[in-house]
């Protein structure tokens, strides 16, 4: 067997809240063949197989008696390029920003918005990631996927991964699905969503009045930059929270009680309310508990200073949680996945 296989190894350097727990089994899987080994190991030892790309989006709250395997595949390939529209792949362990940079560099534009977000390429179709009024689905040309359960690869068409917010078919089916490349269609044409204000303002204050798709990116690295704390240096798994619908008239009794609610009207009529402002409405901003806390700058955000143990974290934002159901009457639903 050519997958390296470590025991009772540290994972803290594999999750970017930093916390510190010890998986039964760690491997790193460069190929399919890795991928086709780590799952026949997982059978042959009776462990569960836990799949993890940069570690941005899990909360680890205890020892992992599992197979962890790390998706550390590499390769980004031009697959369509008839001077206007492209479609480029790239593997599941490529990560993500220095993704989009080298888009941006060969002169594709679509993925700029994204720019920043943490994580790796194979993670971004599981949440349908999204910023600043471009997410995932809205580039996605397709993706291969291995069947946990059969052994099979499958190519999945935008229809079939069933995308909503923060969501999609490989997150409803956990365990089910292990994505090996995802393919974008992109533009060398310039279609840039400058929708959201703060990309707008930061723009003008640059002085940038006709933005490119570079200008756009960073920009908008230069805003995300400024609100989100740098795991390196605290450990995060940027927001914790995702933005709550509400029906319409929820959204509107909650205006007329706190006339600065931030929300946004959406094509279903239901309201996308800032979880952020209701978190910092209600208080917690720059809260801290022993080593766990919320940020000073970004209310949505759950920082470790240090020591702080998932546990600790995932109570933490059960109290928000709480907190915030009883004084809004709206539930949040936590983004990170929990283990």
């Amino acid at each position: 067997m050519s997958l390296q296989v470590q025991v009772d190894a540290s994972l803290k350097a594999y999750n970017s809240f930093g916390v510190e727990v010890r998986a039964s089994r760690l491997a790193e899987a460069r190929t399919d063949s890795d991928v086709r080994e780590a799952l026949q190991y997982s059978v042959e030892q009776k462990l569960p197989l836990l799949v993890i790309g940069g570690g941005s989006n899990v909360l680890l709250t205890g020892d992992v008696r599992a197979l962890v395997l790390r998706m550390a595949s590499r390769g980004i390939r031009i697959l369509v390029d008839d001077g206007e529209r492209t479609v480029v792949e790239a593997e599941a362990g490529e990560v993500w920003h220095a993704f989009v940079l080298w888009t941006l560099e060969q002169g594709m534009s679509g993925l700029e918005n994204l720019s920043l977000i943490p994580g790796t390429v194979g993670a971004a179709p599981m949440q349908n990631i999204g910023a600043y009024g471009v997410e995932v689905k809205d580039v996605f040309e397709g993706l291969t996927a291995l069947d946990r359960q059969t052994g099979e690869l499958r190519e999945f068409t935008l229809a079939e991964c069933a995308f909503g917010y923060r969501d999609s078919l490989f997150k409803q089916q956990p365990g089910r699905w292990l994505i090996l490349r995802v393919r974008f269609a992109l533009s060398r044409i310039e279609r840039l969503h400058l929708e959201y204000g703060p990309v707008r303002q930061r723009l003008s204050e640059q002085g940038i009045e006709q933005p490119t798709a570079k200008d756009v990116s960073r920009a908008i690295s230069s805003i995300r930059g400024e609100k989100l704390p740098d795991p390196a240096m605290l450990g995060n798994a940027g927001s914790f929270f995702k933005n709550p619908l509400v029906s319409a008239v929820h959204a509107a009794q909650l205006k007329r009680a706190h006339p600065e609610l931030i929300g946004y009207p959406q094509a279903d009529g239901q309201v996308k309310l800032a979880a952020g402002w209701l978190i910092e409405a209600a208080g917690w901003k720059g809260f801290r508990e022993a080593d766990a806390g919320v940020h000073r700058l970004q209310s949505l955000v759950l920082v470790n200073y240090g020591s702080a143990t998932g546990l600790q974290l995932l109570a933490l934002a059960k109290r928000i949680q709480a907190d915030i159901q009883q004084r809004f009457a709206v539930q949040l639903e936590m983004e990170p996945n929990v283990y």
